[in-house]
């Protein structure tokens, strides 16, 4: 129980209660009203009535449209899924998956009930739907016009999920690339107190800062010329770096890792020392010690370290819309080229739907690992 110095008068926290309030909505509005565009039709999309943008009544008239009962059931699937992510499954990690080998369980998990879902809400909803409409009578009647032809359209016929395969590859090697270092850096930062160590990493953080468009320009001629720089190694078959996945992996890497370092080093400090004496004591090696004693610990600084690696990777514009050719574009680059290149309200509408699309893997991300990623930012990350 807070002390009577410690409670807030009403008035502050009818102040601070509204503020987060609107905060949320203007935060959420963006997000929200790009989503309701997406499933409409251009007409509805881009009408000047907010109603007729919510509703859709030109999107109903068109036969397509959901009803009370669609709506019931697919959001009785979206909390279910909700909670299965934020409570079973954690439980379920923790007790069976083998001791130091929590990270495959998360993966594992988080891999199965990503499909389960597409799964369920994509093929057997929408197949339960059509045999329960009839029988419900006016709620399984459409009274809200809703298409997912955008989405088709991108996904299909814009080959948006090659872009999405992109994303993939270069956002898994930044995070996997990024971790793999960063723990045994920040690991030997921690534990060593070399004042040279800690000198080097405060120059690479300076480095960390400067706009990316000035370390990129510095990459770009060499990655154009490799193939040449190469060839008195390698022969007529060298290969060229500018437009591949791995070279973009390797630049974002560079980019992020003095900040990966930073954040894993000052987890690594709040871990005792006395740890690392015991497991030494036990027999095992340093870096047994490191793997089986210390990670265990670990595990919500690496995850909420992982996220900022992912998000760099995964929202990254300049250096993959400059590094990567049309072939092997990601998503972001890909979504401002539909925006700058189509001119018709259908196109529109369709790249609308592809950046709705991107950012459901992140709300997925943040509700599977949303304890690991609070518990994280609290045991020091943020800290100097």
């Amino acid at each position: 129980m807070p002390t009577r110095a410690l409670t807030q008068p009403l008035p502050l926290k009818l102040t601070s209660t509204g503020f987060l309030l609107v905060w949320c909505v203007i935060a959420a509005f963006p997000i929200f009203w790009i989503a309701v565009m997406s499933f409409k039709s251009p007409v509805d999309a881009f009408a000047g009535n907010p109603f007729q943008v919510i509703f859709g009544p030109a999107t109903l008239a068109q036969g397509k449209g959901i009803s009370v009962l669609d709506i019931v059931l697919g959001l009785a699937v979206i909390w279910a899924t909700a909670r299965v992510a934020t409570r079973t499954l954690p439980r379920l990690i923790a007790s069976h998956a083998p001791a130091g080998y929590a990270w495959a369980g998360w993966i594992i998990g988080s891999l199965t009930l990503a499909v389960g879902f597409v799964v369920v809400f994509f093929g057997l909803l929408p197949a339960v739907l059509n045999a329960l409409s009839p029988i419900f009578g006016p709620l399984g009647r459409d009274v809200i016009g809703l298409s997912t032809e955008h989405y088709k359209t991108v996904w299909i016929d814009r080959g948006f999920s090659n872009n999405f395969q992109n994303s993939l590859i270069v956002t898994a090697g930044v995070v996997t690339v990024s971790l793999t270092v960063g723990t045994l850096a920040g690991y030997g930062l921690a534990r060593s107190g070399s004042n040279l160590a800690f000198g080097i990493l405060i120059v690479a953080l300076i480095f960390r800062a400067l706009p990316h468009s000035v370390l990129v320009a510095g990459y770009l001629p060499v990655f154009i010329n490799s193939a040449e720089w190469l060839r008195p190694i390698l022969g007529e078959n060298a290969p060229t770096l500018y437009g591949k996945p791995w070279a973009v992996i390797a630049v974002l890497v560079a980019i992020n890792q003095p900040f990966t370092i930073w954040m894993l080093r000052s987890f690594f400090q709040n871990i005792p020392a006395e740890l690392d004496e015991a497991a030494r004591v036990d027999g095992c090696s340093h870096f047994q010690a490191f793997r089986r004693v210390i990670m265990p610990v670990m595990w919500p600084g690496v995850i909420t370290t992982g996220l900022f690696s992912f998000l760099l990777g995964y929202n990254d514009f300049l250096v993959t819309s400059l590094l990567l050719d049309a072939q092997n574009q990601t998503m972001v680059p890909a979504i401002a080229g539909m925006f700058n290149r189509e001119t018709t309200t259908t196109d529109q509408v369709v790249a609308v739907a592809a950046a709705v699309s991107i950012t459901a893997p992140l709300f997925f991300l943040v509700m599977v690992f949303q304890r690991q990623i609070v518990s994280g930012l609290t045991a020091g990350a943020v800290k100097g």
